[in-house]
């Protein structure tokens, strides 16, 4: 049984865009972070090195994908109303997490929040 099933966020356009990234990956890169976020959905919480909450940001937690060709994935999420909502999926080129992708999660966020019911 999931403990925090996994949503993906919807715009106010009924764009997903964590879904449609990871439509633009390869197909093991795919089956990757859709294990890592299984893995959160039934284990949670569960902690490093898969799941993180990011530090000075309420609320807001990150999956972490070891992809190929040593790469690394991140997918911000928070939850709602006992569900994990996927709010922004990117590849990672930096040790820290860029600010700006961040924002976009918390406008994301934002959205969401004033859409769900």
């Amino acid at each position: 049984m999931k403990r925090l099933p996994a949503k993906f966020f919807r715009s106010s356009s009924g764009a997903e865009p964590v879904k449609d990234w990871l439509k633009t990956l390869n197909r093991e890169d795919c089956r990757i972070i859709g294990s890592d976020i299984k893995d959160v959905e039934f284990s949670f919480p569960i902690g490093l090195p898969l799941c993180r909450s990011l530090s000075g940001y309420k609320d807001l937690w990150e999956i972490r994908s070891k992809l190929t060709g040593r790469r690394i994935a991140r997918i911000i999420f928070y939850i709602s109303q006992g569900e994990m909502i996927l709010l922004h999926g990117f590849i990672k080129k930096s040790q820290k997490t860029p600010k700006s992708e961040i924002d976009l999660a918390l406008k994301r966020k934002k959205e969401h929040k004033k859409y769900d019911r």
